[in-house]
């Protein structure tokens, strides 16, 4: 072990690890959301070949010409090729969260209230930017 190692508390190596499961999982289903969208396993709500068509539209325009979910409505489309790459890209959003989610029981556990604080409040503003309540109509 190097001297760098020996410097490492438990709670910083179990959120490097926290991470390291999140961002190789989140990896692993965009790649393989994208192997089933280009293989055509799965149909794509809009075809690939046909993207270049839509590239000059505002995002309400491509929604409109597409039928391409808003929000988290993603999530109801999952048999769609296009789609299932997304779930990917929540999964590595998501890791963060996780991440803090276990420092925030570990602080409590420890009785580090100031941490445990911390933990929370960065949980919270998390949710909040994920729900899209802080975003401007």
């Amino acid at each position: 072990m190097n001297e760098a190692q020996t410097n490492v508390s438990p709670e910083q190596r179990q959120f490097a690890r926290m991470l390291e499961i999140g961002m190789r999982g989140g990896l692993v289903l965009l790649a393989c959301g994208f192997a089933a969208e280009m293989s055509g396993w799965l149909p794509a709500l809009v075809a690939p070949s046909s993207l270049p068509d839509f590239w000059v539209l505002s995002v309400e325009e491509f929604r409109r010409a597409t039928g391409a979910p808003a929000g988290w409505d993603w999530l109801a489309r999952l048999d769609y090729g296009d789609s299932l790459p997304l779930l990917g890209i929540a999964v590595l959003c998501a890791t963060t969260l996780s991440a803090i989610c276990v420092l925030l029981v570990t602080s409590i556990r420890r009785g580090d209230r100031f941490y445990a604080l911390i933990a929370a409040l960065e949980i919270i503003v998390l949710l909040l930017a994920a729900s899209g309540v802080l975003t401007a109509h």
